[in-house]
């Protein structure tokens, strides 16, 4: 692994975001969209987004970050770019890490945005501070970074890409506990669910935003989730094809 290779892949991967605006878009504007959308909803009863936004943190990132980096990376393997990039110089954790740091500098602005609009404008309750929803948010992001990543290695095309969001993503929405709280499932729901990242992703975000203890009471919770991030990226490293079949 080369620091100066996987800088150069980061850096080449945001300049082409850069010139790819309705990407920039879904990255840094469709969260504080569906977020400020969800606000004016509950208006009337603003409880219900304060239970619901932390949440909704935590998932937006996630989503938005599977979704992009599967998508792209199959672009990028479909078109041969990363058929030449690993004849050169540049192991296959090399570019993963490059397309992390990338995206990860992405999800820290995106996170900001995100919890900037929620704090300061939209009343978002936190008892813990700011710094750590921003940190658990990019932590989540990442998160769907790379497992957009490691899904990317086994579609042929970018409509099979997306179409493994519904297969992913949306079993783990409806067991993280957005919805009945985790302890409250059936019992085998409850050990499918522990099994499941955005679980933790989940309970992180809530308990900030809920408990005044700081990062001792998410510590937890965080190190599962960097511990399914860095296995995920272990994973795309050693399923990573130089183009597609």
């Amino acid at each position: 692994m080369s620091p100066r290779v996987t800088a150069a892949v980061a850096v080449r991967v945001l300049t082409q975001l850069r010139h790819d605006h309705r990407t920039l878009a879904m990255l840094l504007v469709l969260p504080c969209v569906v977020l400020a959308l969800l606000h004016w909803i509950y208006v009337d009863v603003p409880v219900f987004f304060d239970r619901l936004g932390p949440a909704l943190l935590a998932l937006i990132p996630f989503i938005v970050m599977f979704l992009v980096t599967s998508v792209t990376t199959l672009r990028e393997r479909s078109s041969g770019t990363l058929e030449r990039l690993l004849a050169m110089p540049t192991g296959k954790l090399d570019l993963l890490l490059g397309y992390t740091v990338a995206f990860g500098l992405m999800a820290t602005l995106q996170s900001s945005l995100a919890v900037a609009l929620c704090v300061g404008l939209l009343d978002l309750d936190v008892a813990s501070g700011v710094w750590l929803l921003v940190l658990v948010a990019v932590a989540d992001a990442l998160l769907g970074t790379v497992s957009g990543l490691f899904v990317s290695a086994f579609a042929r095309t970018e409509f099979q890409a997306v179409q493994f969001m519904p297969a992913i993503v949306f079993p783990q929405i409806l067991l993280c506990g957005l919805f009945v709280p985790v302890d409250q499932l059936p019992e085998g729901l409850q050990v499918v669910a522990h099994l499941l990242p955005l679980t933790y992703a989940v309970d992180a975000m809530t308990e900030v935003s809920r408990t005044a203890g700081g990062l001792g009471t998410v510590v937890g919770d965080l190190a599962v989730v960097v511990g399914f991030t860095v296995a995920l990226l272990g994973l795309g490293a050693a399923t990573l094809r130089r183009r597609t079949a």
